[in-house]
């Protein structure tokens, strides 16, 4: 890619998820100056991977969870290319798993795409070299003859900026478009997008405890069972089963501002059931994705919106359709009018 026409100086993204990362890898190789800016301590959104230490005098040196999205198809054959390159440098792997008998089944390929060694791997990648700011929430944007100002709490975050792309969900965007692009704000306003709590834990295996690594119970409170030791790269120990379970959008919505005990408590009773027999718990917890998922029909025409004459993108997997592949498309799209727009904003 070729330098932004047009663009000096440097270009603030909000957001180090994947849509986040992809913008701010291409950006960067474009020879413009990229900060990225996450609320969040590290990396990766929804692709994220929850570590926990083990109990003291324990056997084994800790636990991870992909408690975000379990894995993802690749389906274009631009995100296949993505992908497989991305395969070849050794931060992705392909996921084969043997689905549970009863569960809901996918009419196309259950094939899954897994990061190495876990879920935030493949932003880190991207974002090598990139200047990331965690733990920097930002919640207001002013535009003066400056630039760009970045802003958290009322007080100034950075300055300076020529550009800003946001890579963050709808709702989240909303406060920060509305002064800019009022237009735009109304769309992420109307974008649904769905809750999903997560349960991650070990317990004790048994024989017989799973003959299988993942399941889509087709009906109750459950949306997705994993085998989260099942998956590539990770860690299996002996004696020892460990999960990652996603409630479904129903229910997450319906019990979305429970206290987390209750919540927990609900979810290990509904893998009990599901696996019909009680589990022994070494470790359990839950957590709550408020924006876990984009309903495919909220998508934006042509998956992102730049305005070159105010320097402001908008991208992400809401905008894009929904999922990993949209969130990539949606970044890839707005990269393609930042650095080679057409003539007038894009929206």
């Amino acid at each position: 890619m070729s330098t932004a026409p047009g663009l000096r100086g440097p270009v603030a993204v909000i957001g180090a998820g994947l849509a986040g990362a992809v913008c701010a890898r291409w950006l960067a190789d474009a020879g413009l100056a990229v900060r990225v800016f996450d609320k969040s301590r590290g990396v990766g959104g929804r692709l994220a991977t929850r570590r926990v230490d083990a109990p003291a005098g324990s056997d084994v040196p800790g636990w991870r969870f992909d408690h975000g999205a379990p894995g993802f198809s690749a389906r274009s054959p631009a995100f296949l290319r993505f992908v497989e390159q991305a395969q070849a440098d050794g931060l992705l792997a392909r996921w084969l798993p043997r689905i549970a008998p009863g569960s809901y089944t996918p009419l196309d390929d259950t094939a899954l795409w897994v990061a190495v060694p876990d879920q935030p791997a493949l932003c880190r990648a991207l974002l090598a070299g990139v200047p990331v700011h965690t733990h920097c929430p930002v919640d207001g944007l002013r535009r003066d003859p400056e630039g760009w100002r970045l802003e958290s709490a009322g007080a100034a975050v950075a300055t300076g900026f020529a550009a800003v792309v946001l890579a963050v969900p709808a709702p989240q965007a909303v406060a920060l478009l509305q002064p800019h692009r009022a237009d735009w704000a109304q769309r992420a306003r109307a974008m649904a997008m769905r809750p999903a709590w997560a349960l991650m834990g070990v317990t004790d295996d048994a024989p017989g405890l799973a003959a299988w690594d993942l399941a889509w119970p087709p009906e109750g409170p459950l949306a997705c069972v994993l085998r989260n030791d099942a998956k590539p790269g990770r860690t299996r120990v002996a004696g020892q089963a460990q999960w990652v379970v996603q409630a479904t959008a129903a229910w997450s919505q319906t019990h979305l501002e429970d206290d987390a005990a209750s919540v927990q408590a609900a979810l290990q009773a509904a893998l009990a059931q599901w696996l019909g027999r009680p589990l022994v718990w070494r470790h359990a917890a839950v957590h709550r994705w408020r924006y876990a998922t984009a309903v495919r029909e909220s998508a934006l025409a042509g998956q992102a919106a730049w305005d070159g004459a105010l320097g402001l993108g908008w991208c992400g997997d809401a905008p894009g359709g929904s999922g990993v592949e949209a969130a990539w498309g949606s970044a890839r799209a707005l990269t393609r009018l930042l650095l080679d727009p057409p003539p007038g904003p894009q929206a």
